[in-house]
């Protein structure tokens, strides 16, 4: 399987034959349930349950997914965007790995990461 078929999946259930509950679903409808599943996740990290990690990993990408689809529905941006944002950042903020700059430890690779990450916020 691969992430188009999720996304097909998902498109599905909110379409106007799909499922009433992820059709009336907003960003703030699904604070709550986003919140749970990822504390469900974090329970599942904790006790190094493995079997739950894979499906709260599952839960909590199915709701960002929805999400995402809201914003798309509603103009903001779509999930390609999201894709598109967070690789351009791991790759802005390690330079070191995708730009040949050197780093003598570990603390001069943090400070590189805050001093990105600060520049980033201006």
């Amino acid at each position: 399987m691969n992430l188009q078929t999720l996304l097909d999946t998902i498109d599905t259930l909110r379409s106007e034959l799909g499922c009433p509950w992820d059709r009336k679903q907003t960003c703030a409808s699904l604070t709550q349930h986003l919140q749970s599943e990822c504390d469900e996740l974090l329970a599942a990290i904790n006790n190094h349950d493995h079997e739950n990690i894979c499906e709260e990993l599952g839960d909590v990408l199915y709701l960002l997914i929805m999400i995402a689809d809201i914003n798309k529905d509603q103009g903001f941006f779509e999930f390609t965007d999201v894709l598109e944002t967070i690789n351009a950042k791991l790759i802005r903020r390690h330079p070191h790995v995708f730009a040949g700059q050197a780093y003598e430890n570990e603390e001069q690779l943090t400070a590189q990461w805050q001093e990105i990450k600060a520049k980033e916020k201006e």
